[in-house]
């Protein structure tokens, strides 16, 4: 599932100084200066990458480095997000017992449903919380509509709804769309 979190307009390379004009120099440090003048600084993750390459077709090499004029203007906007993004996985009946309740570290189990508005404003959160304590705490999610029997064991009524275990037990519950520092503060009790 991918959101849009944001978006971003960039100049036509037509708008841009000619690359072919340009020394491989020049044309990066044009492509550089789109990046200030686009705000591309501003979104964590996103970097403009020099679009002069050299292309190698067999024996025969095209572009600035083999002395030939083919290459493109402007840059490439890429993002690096994927590197530091976090999956958290989905638990199942099946998976339960030995995810959750015989887990060596204290579990954050979020329980959530793709109708769930609220649900959707936490997940971010429950993905940083991942990443921030890796290594101390495992956190999965549970889709109430596909898991519905954990829902009932553990007496789900509203969510999203966030529940700590430590040792195979039920530790902590947090209902609705909290801040971070709520959950926070009841992970910080049981690590």
């Amino acid at each position: 599932m991918a959101t849009v979190l944001d978006s971003l307009v960039v100049p036509r390379s037509s708008a841009l100084p000619s690359s072919a004009a340009l020394s491989p120099i020049a044309a990066a440090s044009s492509v550089s200066s789109l990046s200030g003048r686009s705000g591309l600084r501003h979104y964590r993750g996103l970097k403009v990458v020099s679009a002069v390459r050299t292309r190698s077709v067999g024996s025969l090499s095209y572009g600035p480095a083999a002395g030939g004029a083919r290459h493109r203007r402007g840059g490439l906007v890429v993002c690096e997000a994927q590197d530091t993004a976090v999956e958290v996985p989905a638990v199942t009946d099946a998976t339960w017992q030995s995810l959750v309740l015989e887990s060596e570290f204290p579990v954050l189990v979020e329980f959530w449903a793709p109708w769930c508005g609220p649900c959707r404003m936490i997940h971010p959160i429950i993905d940083e919380l991942a990443k921030q304590y890796a290594g101390k705490l495992k956190c999965y999610k549970v889709n109430t509509d596909e898991g519905a029997a954990i829902a009932t064991q553990y007496g789900i009524r509203s969510i999203p709804t966030v529940i700590i275990f430590k040792g195979g037990e039920k530790k902590d519950a947090v209902i609705g769309a909290v801040p971070k520092s709520t959950l926070t503060t009841s992970i910080e009790k049981f690590l």
